[in-house]
């Protein structure tokens, strides 16, 4: 059965969740500020275009960080999968090795057998 905190574990770590939340808070932060903003409207909509500005840097920023880690990730997983071909296939040339040599043995004995009778 799948444990509920790996679950959350990897909802935390997939960076789609976390730009999706920046999305939405800068969205729900941005809503609140045109409600409460005690200044003109000419003064509002300035503002508001900076922070948009800031939050699309810092979204811009955090989809790089995330492909940047992506990137180190695939590249780790593309190494760690070739050490272990490598492993693999070194594994099959000793097995294939080692029944070649039995075989070569037992073909050996059989033509001793055969010679001795």
């Amino acid at each position: 059965m799948d444990n509920p905190s790996d679950k959350h574990e990897s909802d935390v770590n997939h960076p789609g969740g976390f730009l999706a939340g920046v999305v939405i808070g800068s969205l729900v932060g941005a809503g609140a500020m045109l409600l409460l903003a005690p200044q003109s409207g000419k003064r509002t909509r300035a503002k508001i275009q900076l922070k948009g500005i800031e939050l699309r840097d810092q979204t811009a920023e955090a989809v790089e960080d995330a492909a940047a880690q992506a990137r180190v990730t695939a590249r780790q997983i593309t190494t760690d999968v070739r050490e272990k071909a490598e492993e693999l296939q070194q594994r099959g040339q000793d097995i294939f090795d080692e029944q070649k040599a039995r075989v070569s043995a037992a073909i050996g004995a059989g033509k001793a057998a055969l010679q001795g009778a």
